[in-house]
């Protein structure tokens, strides 16, 4: 039956090796399932009924991806997304979670919507490669930001906006130690290195007396408290068009990057350089976006560290439901997830950071039209506390540069479309 539904020998593999890489990309990605309770808790969210449609939602990602698409992809809700989706759209625009999750069912059904009619590979390809980089660079940032934040290491102060927090309390001294804990482990080619971390960080606080221990194993917390519980009415405020935007916009190119990488890595990329079943791929992820906003979780999407399943020998869709059923087994672990203070997950939001933000060394610095609305996307995410005000700065200054540097020829209708309608939001939606 695995032979019939995955093609084990066509793609040089077995069972053995396809587990082996299960487990392997489980550890390398669930980390999720401490630090997604952790930052959509903020929004006043049940973070037993998170964790839940955590684990759920990223079976259900999984499971569908190594169905239909027949990928060693593992999915996951999305680092930055739950960011985006915390402190942007609630905390400081000041919308309910539920309307949040309302944004989010919108934007995945319009991801679903672009997959079958195949209107991606348009947007796609009409975003120049910077931008892209631009983008995941500017995540990159805010994540750090967060992660600075809860770690206690960056403070605000009304003098200079930020300032340099207490560095004697535990809560910075352990995150520190943490992130270092994990740079370490992962440059060793330790697997699950962002969990140990996680987990060491815990332990020590627990044992100092810093945090309460909440055991380890129980029954699942209830999902009521966030189970359909979405406000899509409420999402369709015409304030929110550039929240939906951004969610699907983020969700478009973190997606298709993932894919693509991992396809490389996996050999799995066709002779064109195109990847066989990519519609098939994006279909799965748009459809665990919209069974994750139901359930009650930030958009689920592909996980780049898939890749450590590839490295491990994973070919076939058999890894992702291997994944699949180990999130299904961390459902009864809740209490260990209750027990995780914000400062452990810290590190490893910094730790995420650092990769996102790899994607600036592709950029061609000499070229100043190029660089400028580069560091104006990375640094607008940050320091105005938005992906999406990031995205709009970067066309709008991507497509100003050029066309005064006389540069048309770097431009394109999908480009200046989506600028001038970013103007308008900035100029009279904005509030």
């Amino acid at each position: 039956m695995l032979e019939r539904l995955f093609q084990l020998k066509a793609h040089n593999t077995n069972v053995r090796t396809e587990i082996l890489a299960g487990v392997t990309t489980f550890l390398a990605m669930a980390y999720i399932l401490f630090v997604n309770p952790s930052i959509l808790g903020e929004t006043g969210m049940d973070k037993g009924a998170i964790f839940v449609a955590t684990c759920l939602a990223a079976a259900i990602g999984s499971v569908t991806m190594g169905l239909i698409a027949n990928y060693p992809i593992a999915l996951a809700p999305g680092m930055g997304l739950n960011a985006f989706f915390t402190y942007t759209v609630v905390l400081h625009m000041g919308h309910t979670w539920q309307v949040a999750l309302g944004a989010v069912f919108l934007s995945a059904v319009m991801f679903f919507l672009l997959s079958i009619f195949r209107i991606r590979e348009w947007i796609v390809n009409s975003i120049p490669l910077p931008l892209r980089s631009a983008i995941a660079a500017g995540i990159g940032l805010f994540l750090a930001l967060i992660a600075l934040h809860n770690a206690g290491i960056v403070v605000d102060n009304p003098a200079t906006l930020v300032g340099l927090g207490d560095l004697k309390q535990p809560a910075p001294i352990l995150a520190t130690l943490g992130f270092f804990l994990i740079v370490g482990l992962e440059s060793l080619k330790v697997r699950g290195a962002v969990l140990i971390g996680i987990l060491v960080v815990t332990i020590a606080s627990i044992l100092m007396g810093v945090t309460p221990f909440g055991g380890v194993v129980s029954m699942p917390p209830s999902l009521a408290p966030t189970f359909l519980q979405l406000d899509i009415a409420g999402a369709l405020d015409v304030g929110l068009v550039s929240v939906i935007f951004a969610f699907l916009f983020v969700d478009l190119f973190d997606n298709s990057g993932t894919l693509i990488g991992v396809a490389k890595r996996a050999g799995l990329m066709g002779k064109d350089g195109h990847m066989p079943k990519m519609g098939r791929a994006l279909i799965a992820d748009s459809t665990a976006a919209m069974a994750g906003s139901l359930l009650g979780t930030s958009t689920t999407t592909s996980y780049i560290e898939s890749a450590a399943g590839v490295s491990a020998g994973g070919r076939t869709g058999l890894t992702a439901i291997v994944v699949a059923v180990l999130f299904l087994l961390a459902l009864f672990f809740a209490p260990l997830a209750g027990s995780v203070p914000a400062f452990a997950t810290a590190p490893a939001l910094l730790f995420v950071a650092v990769l996102m933000a790899s994607g600036l060394a592709e950029i061609n610095w000499d070229d100043v039209t190029e660089a400028a609305p580069v560091v104006v996307t990375a640094l607008a995410m940050p320091l105005t506390y938005s992906i999406a005000n990031g995205i709009a700065f970067g066309f709008i200054s991507w497509t100003a540069v050029k066309l005064i540097s006389g540069r048309h020829r770097d431009l394109n209708p999908a480009l200046v479309i989506l600028s001038i309608l970013f103007v308008i939001k900035l100029g009279w939606f904005n509030a």
